[in-house]
């Protein structure tokens, strides 16, 4: 999975790491993700973008919180919507200083931080974000609950997270045939939550696998009310490039559109 080609599922992905497991700080590893297309294009080169575009609320006069941020391009399209105020977190420095230089504005603020010790302010934000994030963290109800509560009433949290099935996937690649083509995605050790690893650009990758279950009960259960719940496919018009058709075989992303009551 995720050849170095960067053909297929490569179009997809984007990491934000634990601060035990932050090999973005890692040149190699870095100048391969800065390959990618998503890193060259921003949010033009992410195939669920389409989709997850259509679940931002409102954004002028809000404040913003991207938990992940990357190089900065969902801060960036925030404050191109018109918020009065963004705040981007990564735990690479690399990636923040990418972020200041690609998508710098005066209403954002990028600061290198760990998603889990950011000391979240009760009731400040309209919107957070969690672009591919949540699958490194362990325990999912616990940054639930922060981000639950640093939302206004009525604040909107926006989550892409990798399916279940796609973590679940053994090995997180295809089952290939002699002639090395994929086969079928097998899935194993679903009931069984916990730590994947996988190869992501030649190297190592820890993350997490969580169930169906926990990710939207979860929500539920910190009080969150389930607003859109939609699984990530490419675009019609991306079918024709090398390995995208694969994408329609089994969910990569599941995307969620969470409103705390």
């Amino acid at each position: 999975m995720y050849p170095v080609s960067m053909t297929g599922a490569a179009y997809f992905l984007g990491v934000f790491m634990e601060k035990n497991n932050n090999i973005y700080d890692q040149q190699e590893f870095f100048d391969s993700y800065a390959r990618m297309e998503r890193s060259k294009k921003g949010l033009a080169g992410a195939g669920e973008w389409g989709q997850f575009q259509r679940l931002f609320p409102p954004l002028r006069g809000r404040r913003v919180l991207d938990l992940g941020c990357g190089y900065g391009w969902h801060s960036r399209y925030a404050a191109d919507q018109g918020a009065a105020e963004v705040l981007g977190l990564d735990i690479s420095e690399k990636m923040i200083a990418e972020a200041k230089k690609r998508n710098p504005s005066p209403v954002i603020t990028y600061r290198v931080r760990n998603l889990e010790e950011y000391d979240y302010p009760k009731e400040f934000y309209d919107c957070v974000i969690s672009n591919l994030a949540l699958h490194y963290v362990a325990h999912l109800e616990k940054i639930y609950a922060k981000i639950y509560e640093t939302l206004k009433p009525g604040g909107v949290f926006l989550l892409n997270i990798e399916h279940p099935v796609f973590t679940a996937g053994l090995n997180q690649d295809w089952i290939y045939g002699e002639d090395g083509t994929p086969k079928y995605w097998a899935i194993d050790n679903y009931y069984y939550p916990g730590e994947r690893t996988t190869r992501f650009l030649g190297q190592e990758v820890t993350k997490y696998h969580h169930t169906l279950t926990q990710i939207l009960m979860g929500l539920r259960n910190c009080g969150f009310l389930l607003d859109v719940v939609e699984e990530a496919g490419p675009p019609k018009e991306w079918l024709r490039l090398p390995g995208m058709a694969d994408e329609m075989r089994r969910p990569m992303m599941l995307l969620v559109r969470a409103v705390k009551d």
